[in-house]
């Protein structure tokens, strides 16, 4: 077989062993779950009337139902990851890497095999996110088949993107709890984005801070493709950060699991 054909094979493998862990143990990816998904109940059902109002022009629940649910779709992406930094933890500290550097296979089958599975649990996330936003009003009647189809691409090139990231901070750490710990920027960074309210509404010195960050160019560019509003340069940039991102956490994972004892 060529090198090629291996290292697909033993990434098929790992992809497989991800997906057995993921399904014998549910218990984290659906805890991640949950913080999206009761963020969307509460601010729809507790504070949409007060947060509406942030929207201008006469918004109301239903409005605000389709402001909010595109950002808490990303935000999914964001909380799932969460579960493969300590997932890549787990298995550099627990002593089964040094097992798999024992055997003939391809050495970066192990990371393929926890970023394809990652991917893979995101988007399932955020099909179930999604669906809960259809039950409680959603509608994207507007959206295209192009524009689905270019959203979910955005979807699924933003977890890319964060999975890398999350494999990097799953390297570095200590212990499975100090991955939590360092991925937890994942679910913070959103919460100062354009998640929950226009950036027009927030305080002029605090915009910048919600601006210039990798969630709300790739939020606004949800947004429009499923709403129909004004994306602009927010395209191009979610494109940007996404592909910087994860060219970053490629090299970074690469460096620190290539370093690693033998």
């Amino acid at each position: 077989m060529s090198s090629f054909s291996l290292a697909v094979r033993d990434s098929s493998t790992m992809l497989r062993r991800n997906l057995l862990h993921a399904r014998r143990y549910p218990s984290l990816t659906l805890n991640l779950l949950l913080t999206p998904v009761m963020l969307l109940l509460l601010f729809v059902y507790i504070f949409g009337d007060a947060m509406s109002a942030g929207l201008g022009g006469g918004a109301d629940r239903s409005d605000y139902i389709a402001y909010l649910v595109p950002g808490l779709l990303l935000m999914t992406v964001g909380s799932t990851t969460i579960g493969t930094a300590v997932s890549v933890s787990n298995d550099m500290t627990e002593g089964i890497i040094a097992r798999f550097r024992t055997m003939a296979i391809h050495r970066g089958s192990v990371l393929i095999g926890h970023v394809i599975g990652s991917v893979l649990q995101s988007i399932m996330s955020v099909v179930l996110v999604g669906a809960v936003g259809v039950a409680i009003g959603f509608r994207s009647t507007d959206a295209t088949a192009l524009e689905w189809i270019a959203a979910f691409g955005l979807v699924t090139l933003f977890a890319l993107a964060l999975t890398w990231i999350a494999v990097g901070m799953g390297l570095v750490s200590p212990n499975a709890e100090a991955a939590g710990n360092n991925a937890m920027p994942l679910i913070f960074l959103p919460l100062i984005s354009s998640t929950f309210v226009p950036l027009h509404s927030m305080p002029g010195w605090f915009q910048p801070i919600a601006e210039y960050q990798p969630f709300t160019p790739a939020i606004e560019t949800l947004r429009g493709l499923l709403l129909g509003t004004e994306i602009g340069h927010n395209g191009w940039l979610a494109i940007a950060w996404c592909v910087g991102l994860a060219v970053l956490g490629y090299f970074w994972s690469a460096s620190k699991f290539n370093s690693a004892p033998k």
